[in-house]
């Protein structure tokens, strides 16, 4: 019995040597079995030295591996179009990378998520959002990544919320309020680090500290003894770094120590630079 290898090898090719290294991954065809350049369209490319031709267990259309499958149409690019019907879904991935944009629209209903991922890496921005509503959460997250601002406010309700933090990190500040209340906290940590006031001091009842914590990093410094007494300590020590004089002293006699340490160093320097000005003036 021959291995897949040895078939190959001794095909009516020439039986040229293998590229690939001693123990790498041997030609294998993607249903299964020994490779058959003879089945092959591309069986001339076989005479064809290089890269002008093709190469089982290095650069080829037929082989189970991808890599072999990339490494032929990156040679030959000009036959991605040629390949977007292909029975095996790698082949199809790959062909769309290679593809005219002009073939992907007829892809959007791809039966496998590989090759609609890939779709959505290229596809027209104004065809993009035909896979807002795509099943699968990594084509969605391809999207958001793609859309412009203004078209990603469709998927601020998207069920994942992997989608959704894109969407935060995009969304025209306009209507970046509309997803303050966000039921996933990661989001609305994403909404908090670029919300403007007015909106940005409604978040600072939210319900999870990190949010607050973030909120505290933002507001403006008068608006920050309404966080002085929250009950999350490090709530309080962001307020201790940026509050006014008067916020310091209100957490002066805090419960927790990081949080004193934090408003004390910050007074010791404030006690410093007038102890300097004074100088200034007197010397």
């Amino acid at each position: 019995m021959k291995t897949p290898g040895v078939a190959v090898m001794n095909h009516a090719s020439g039986g040229g040597a293998l590229r690939a290294p001693a123990g790498d991954i041997a030609p294998q065809h993607w249903e299964g079995g020994p490779l058959d350049c003879g089945a092959c369209a591309y069986a001339l490319l076989r005479e064809l030295p290089g890269e002008q031709g093709c190469e089982p267990g290095h650069a080829c259309m037929q082989d189970i591996y991808a890599r072999w499958i990339d490494r032929f149409f990156r040679w030959h690019p000009a036959l991605g179009d040629e390949q977007l019907e292909h029975p095996y879904f790698e082949v199809r991935a790959i062909a769309a990378r290679h593809a005219s944009v002009f073939r992907l629209v007829a892809m959007i209903d791809d039966p496998d998520e590989t090759v609609r991922l890939q779709i959505a890496l290229r596809l027209p921005l104004a065809q993009l959002s035909r896979l807002a509503t795509d099943p699968h959460r990594e084509v969605r997250i391809r999207v958001a990544q793609r859309l412009s601002p203004v078209a990603l406010a469709t998927l601020r309700n998207d069920p994942d919320y992997g989608v959704r933090e894109l969407v935060a990190l995009r969304l025209p500040l306009a209507i970046l309020p509309l997803m303050a209340g966000d039921p996933d906290r990661a989001v609305r940590m994403r909404v908090a680090q670029r919300l403007e006031m007015p909106a940005l001091l409604r978040m600072a009842n939210d319900a999870e500290a990190e949010v607050r914590r973030i909120v505290a990093e933002r507001l403006p410094a008068p608006l920050l003894s309404r966080l002085a007494t929250d009950d999350d300590w490090r709530v309080r020590w962001e307020v201790a770094q940026r509050g006014d004089a008067a916020t310091l002293h209100a957490l002066r006699d805090d419960e927790d120590a990081e949080v004193r340490q934090a408003v004390a160093e910050r007074l010791g320097r404030a006690a410093n630079r007038e102890v300097t000005q004074l100088g200034v003036v007197h010397g």
